[in-house]
């Protein structure tokens, strides 16, 4: 091992491993149990699922290639505490694994966005993992791996993103069927953006007593629907 060689706590070479970065930033977290804390974003390239209300097709191709100690540099740059990891999907490059564990034995606070269709029984313990899983308007429905719902604990949130009334009693069976807000820290029901009103989504949740939080993507109230904040 060279001088220059840099390595996690674990010893991995942070400057052999690396990945297509599509973009790296600081914001507020928009979403999920940690909507309004200031967060940096590290968002891979690419992914496997084509979601109807994708807000982030920039991210399915090109990027930067970052090795692991150039990513982790960027993001000390900073001054969150919390790291989103997100996508596309992020666990559709191999390499995001090691990046995790080296997120979290750097001391931060990790959270994954996972599509819900890729394996996440690899995921480092430490990180809060956040499936999406995909409702029937998505188009994506069939790509949903229900075999990661066993694998999820308090730490862990599973999203709906709903577009209309059949996702909604979808998402509602769903929560049932796995009793998810037992097994799961938060589960999260979202209208699509400019699909759903919010007022709708909310009155439906109120109606059936759901034990579930609604989340209305804070970012996009802020800012606009726009890359990188």
């Amino acid at each position: 091992m060279t001088a220059e060689t840099k390595t996690d706590l674990s010893g991995v070479d942070l400057t052999e491993e690396s990945l297509r970065i599509s973009e790296l930033f600081y914001s507020l977290q928009g979403e999920a149990r940690d909507s309004g804390l200031p967060t940096v974003f590290v968002r891979l390239t690419g992914c496997p699922l084509r979601c109807t209300y994708c807000d982030s097709e920039y991210a399915f191709y090109g990027g930067e290639r970052m090795t692991l100690a150039d990513i982790l540099q960027k993001v000390r740059s900073y001054p969150a505490r919390h790291v989103c990891v997100t996508g596309g999907e992020p666990l559709a490059q191999p390499n995001c694994l090691p990046l995790l564990t080296a997120l979290c034995d750097a001391g931060y606070r990790v959270s994954l966005e996972t599509s819900g269709a890729m394996p996440v029984d690899a995921v480092d313990a430490r990180v809060s993992r956040v499936v999406d899983l995909k409702t029937p308007a998505s188009g994506e429905q069939s790509r949903n791996r229900l075999e990661n719902i066993p694998l999820l604990g308090p730490a862990d949130q599973v999203k709906f993103v709903i577009c209309d009334r059949g996702d909604y009693d979808w998402a509602r069976f769903t929560l049932d069927q796995y009793r998810l807000a037992e097994r799961v820290g938060e589960v999260l029901f979202s209208p699509s953006y400019e699909q759903l009103s919010p007022r709708q989504l909310a009155e439906w949740i109120l109606e059936d007593g759901l034990p579930v939080r609604m989340q209305i993507q804070l970012h996009k109230l802020l800012w606009g629907d726009v890359p990188g904040v």
